[in-house]
């Protein structure tokens, strides 16, 4: 892997975060970016880094988990949640996974074993902790699914990313003129497709003439 996979660790306890950190850190693959102690911190820090992966503790003051899983999936859906809980029981499973989480495990999770569940995430493979799983699949036709209007989904920043796109500027022009890493880029370009339902960006580019995105942009 040409770049490790980054993660955003969001618990209010900070001896929970400092210990998942300290393993983390000793794995090459990963790299833990940022902390939050609260849902709401954990949504603005996802906007500015554009994890790879978030590891999302449920009980937290201003804004639980849930909400913000919800909220992440929406700013960035390439971002995965796993979520880590002390809580397995059906309150908890159901909202936090129709939210958008594609992993439910719990705190006695053995570290290895969560080090493969973010790697997992990453590949769109989902880990549920045993007694979850039987839960989904009891409850397995009562699943929904979302749907949005992708150009209104798009964030301000990424808006301006398919405009750069649009005018042809590759990844590293765009990272200097907007002044973040080219990483980030290429985070945003994937959740532009994502919301938008493109194959590439050279779609993306006829999507943003077509709607008169970057038409607009050369009036302004």
């Amino acid at each position: 892997m040409d770049n490790p996979i980054t993660v955003l660790l969001v618990d209010d306890h900070e001896v929970v975060r400092q210990g998942v950190r300290f393993f983390l850190e000793t794995q090459p693959d990963l790299s833990v970016i940022a902390e939050a102690d609260s849902g709401l911190t954990a949504i603005k820090l996802t906007e500015e880094k554009i994890p790879d992966v978030v590891l999302m503790d449920l009980i937290m003051p201003e804004m639980g988990g849930v909400e913000a899983t919800r909220r992440i999936k929406d700013l960035s859906p390439r971002t995965q949640i796993v979520i880590l809980t002390s809580y397995h029981d059906d309150e908890h499973i159901f909202p936090a996974l129709q939210a958008g989480a594609i992993s439910y495990v719990l705190k006695d999770v053995r570290m290895e074993e969560l080090a493969d569940v973010i790697r997992r995430a990453v590949r769109g493979e989902a880990t549920l902790h045993p007694r979850v799983a039987s839960r989904v699949i009891q409850e397995l036709h009562g699943s929904r699914t979302q749907e949005l209007n992708p150009f209104t989904e798009l964030t301000n920043r990424e808006l301006e990313v398919l405009k750069l796109i649009a005018k042809g500027l590759s990844n590293s022009e765009i990272a200097d003129q907007l002044i973040i890493s080219e990483f980030t880029v290429k985070g945003h370009v994937s959740n532009v497709l994502s919301k938008l339902h493109l194959a590439d960006r050279t779609k993306a580019a006829v999507y943003a003439w077509q709607k008169g995105v970057v038409r607009r942009d050369l009036h302004n």
